[in-house]
């Protein structure tokens, strides 16, 4: 065996989408014998990262924004680096052993001409072109890529809506489209309830908590985080809602976005209005706005809330939602561990989960210091803290929190070398997409947080369905197994941590 090496390899003209590279990271940094891997599309941001992480060489200096770089330091020799990546390769496979891989969007229609939908997911400077095409040829269009210029989204949005189709996206990471998930999106039930979102985690916590309730989704459409700005108007949100109030498999519309400009605002509403169908809004962090009984508008305080309301719509018509305090027996035993001085540190994967949990903490009236650009962030140094790691400052370059939750457990060893921390907030969320078992990587952190007999409270809650591919009871045994308190949802969690970091005050 050779010793220690670090070796680049550029695959040329080899595009891959960067959810399957962080999972081609993850493989190969189990592989034995590699000490560290970075498989990446060769972008000049890409290159300077792995620079500064130590490799170089001419392979590096010739790579190219669309070739693939596989950059491995470890006790192993080049050609075994090259034999696991052409096996981790080999098991990628988006098509059936026996067909052809298209090689451009017009030769996947010719191979599949009944195929009415396409997901795009490549350089952002290409991402435009080829929705424009698949637009023209009469296809509904989700755009997962990023790195689409505000007017390539207005103008792509505009000639999908005079065309009757769907345009999800830019960046858009979750979709449910008659019963298949999408990118990052859970395996729910189908059923009468329709979701139209400009938030990823929101679509999920709010179609896993519709499951888990017995209801169920028609369709989930994804809109991108632009939709809702002044720029894009609403263009998409708005044509998702009229969608669904045509669709007879639909009989209750559920909004959710982090909170859009004004002008949006209104004009969802006026689109619900327009309907006959019940509906709910939840604009996540924003305070909820009177409820509009005569169209029946109802507009939801959180993302389960949400849910519930959609529930009873669909069930029995209307009924307010009931308490979700929590139980003041779990409060004062959780206090009871817990120094009078203790601080949180909140650590998510999820944007919207975040945001949630940072809302209702901030309206327990809790100072939590975060890098969410919200209202409820507040300005302060030590004290508490939540922070949503899928941000731009923690992905560049690396992994998402949800891809590999390893990361979170390094945050959470920075965090805990305080020793004021003593209450720990997560968010946990299952799914295609998702890490195949991120409940046994938190129990790990969580254990290791705990060494030398270190108090500390840890709550959790899992977005997630009992047919999500990583095992709904599996995930909770494990987090239960390192003592991990399960709030039954997003909210919930919040809820409690305030309840405890209250009392203890």
């Amino acid at each position: 065996m050779a010793g220690s090496v670090s070796h680049v390899t550029v695959h040329r003209d080899s595009y891959h989408d960067s959810v399957l590279l962080m999972r081609l990271t993850q493989e190969l940094k189990a592989k034995s014998g590699i000490e560290d891997a970075v498989v990446v599309m060769g972008t000049p941001h890409n290159l300077d990262l792995l620079r500064q992480s130590g490799f170089s060489g001419p392979e590096l200096d010739a790579a190219g924004a669309n070739d693939l770089v596989i950059a491995v330091r470890g006790k192993v020799t080049p050609e075994l680096i090259e034999g696991a990546m052409a096996e981790l390769l080999q098991g990628d496979r988006s098509c059936a052993p026996d067909e052809i891989r298209p090689g451009s969007l017009s030769e996947a229609i010719e191979q599949h001409p009944e195929t009415n939908l396409v997901l795009i997911s490549v350089p952002g400077a290409r991402a435009a072109r080829e929705a424009r095409r698949a637009l023209a040829a009469g296809r509904h269009v989700m755009v997962f890529s990023d790195n689409v210029s505000l007017a390539d989204e207005v103008e792509l949005k505009e000639q999908a809506r005079r065309s009757g189709l769907l345009m999800m996206g830019p960046d858009c990471g979750t979709a449910v489209i008659n019963g298949h998930p999408l990118a990052f999106a859970n395996a729910v039930r189908r059923g009468p309830i329709g979701v139209v979102g400009a938030s990823g985690t929101g679509i999920q916590e709010i179609t896993c908590c519709i499951h888990r309730l017995g209801g169920g989704v028609s369709q989930a459409i994804g809109t991108g985080g632009r939709d809702l700005s002044d720029e894009v108007g609403g263009t998409m949100t708005v044509f998702g809602i009229e969608a669904l109030a045509a669709d007879p498999a639909t009989e209750v519309l559920v909004v959710v976005s982090k909170p859009p400009s004004e002008a949006s605002a209104q004009k969802i509403i006026k689109a619900l209005a327009a309907t006959p169908k019940p509906s709910i809004v939840h604009f996540v962090g924003a305070d909820p706005r009177p409820a509009d009984e005569e169209r029946q508008i109802q507009f939801a305080d959180t993302l389960a809330g949400a849910a519930e309301l959609a529930c009873r719509f669909a069930a029995d018509g209307y009924a307010p939602a009931q308490s979700s305090e929590p139980d003041p027996r779990m409060v004062e035993r959780l206090a009871g561990s817990l120094p009078r001085g203790a601080t949180l540190r909140g650590l998510f994967c999820g944007g919207t989960t975040a945001h949630e949990a940072l809302t209702i903490l901030a309206r327990a009236g809790l100072a939590v210091s975060s890098n969410l650009k919200t209202a409820n962030a507040a300005s302060q140094t030590g004290g508490n803290s939540l922070l949503d790691l899928g941000a731009d400052e923690f992905t560049q370059g690396r992994p998402h929190p949800m891809i590999e939750p390893s990361l979170r457990n390094e945050r959470l060893i920075e965090e805990i070398a305080n020793p004021d921390v003593g209450l720990l907030l997560f968010d946990l969320i299952l799914g295609f997409g998702s890490h195949a078992d991120p409940a046994g990587v938190l129990a790990e952190g969580v254990d290791a947080a705990r060494k030398d007999g270190r108090e500390i409270v840890a709550i959790a809650s899992i977005t997630g369905t009992d047919d999500d591919p990583q095992d709904f009871g599996l995930q909770q045994r494990k987090l239960e197994g390192a003592g991990i308190v399960i709030a039954p949802d997003n909210r919930a969690a919040a809820q409690l941590a305030a309840a405890v970091m209250r009392r203890i005050r």
